[in-house]
């Protein structure tokens, strides 16, 4: 079962569409977060919620439920 719900997901956004475009961007930046951590660059954003899970897509979805990331109906 999906952690946190989908549909408490889709009340936080204007839909399906722009739910699965701002989680797979947010999932895609935590990823390369974690690639380039001890590169000292730090050009990306950590994860904005302390997750037991390590899937970058899972954290997406923990930030969005938290209201860490805004969706919009223009992405």
């Amino acid at each position: 079962m999906i952690k946190p719900p989908i549909e408490e997901l889709l009340d936080k956004t204007p839909g399906r569409f722009a739910l699965v475009i701002a989680s797979a961007r947010r999932a895609k930046d935590i990823n390369s977060y974690f690639n380039q951590l001890g590169e000292g660059i730090g050009a990306y954003t950590p994860p904005q919620v302390q997750s037991l899970s390590r899937k970058p897509l899972t954290i997406s979805f923990e930030e969005i439920a938290a209201g860490k990331v805004e969706v919009s109906e223009k992405e």
